[in-house]
């Protein structure tokens, strides 16, 4: 341990995590792997899968997305992925993208349905907690567009289809981040511990 990371430690200050930052298919990917079960370059390779499905069914989108964020963040999270305003980038979560029960289909589902938040926030709509729900429904409609566009793309459509039938409330439900945060910590540790 260096001398400033043992004084950040003592001085109950919190370190930095360590990051890898490539750019796939010309976005900007930031990696931080906090899982040592986890490989960099299982996650960047996974990346690379998502974003050339993409790039083969859906390359406009692709297009709108490469303008509309700044880049992607991998990283643990307490859902699939997030799209943050303040700085334009798209969150996939890291056990998500290695996790070999989901598709690539399914993965680049959730990024194409953060890219619409990205888009939503870059046309400038000012959002209101009426318009979380409109807005979710078309991010879920823009999923099961792309469910029925890609090949096994069942899963998504399935996925899609039974979100846009939930009420305002449950399409855009309320979360305890702080909550949610404390439950990813406890799935870590137990899996640092060998029982998760």
């Amino acid at each position: 341990m260096k001398f400033l990371d043992r004084l950040q430690a003592a001085l109950g200050i919190p370190t930095a995590l360590p990051s890898v930052r490539r750019t796939v298919r010309g976005i900007d990917v930031v990696l931080e792997n906090t899982r040592p079960d986890i490989s960099d370059e299982d996650v960047f390779a996974r990346m690379d899968e998502v974003l050339a499905l993409i790039e083969r069914y859906a390359p406009a989108r692709l297009r709108r997305l490469r303008h509309d964020i700044a880049g992607i963040d991998v990283k643990r999270f307490a859902c699939r992925g997030a799209f943050f305003g303040e700085t334009r980038r798209v969150l996939t979560e890291l056990t998500f993208i290695v996790n070999r029960d989901f598709g690539i289909a399914e993965i680049a589902s959730s990024l194409l349905h953060e890219g619409v938040h990205a888009r939503v926030a870059a046309a400038g709509v000012f959002r209101t907690p009426l318009g979380l729900a409109k807005e979710e429904r078309l991010c879920r409609a823009t999923e099961l567009w792309w469910g029925e566009t890609v090949p096994d793309g069942a899963r998504v459509i399935e996925r899609a289809r039974a979100s846009l039938e939930l009420g305002d409330r449950d399409v855009a439900p309320a979360v305890d981040w702080g909550e949610a945060a404390r439950r990813v910590e406890e799935v870590d540790r137990s899996a640092a511990e060998g029982r998760g």
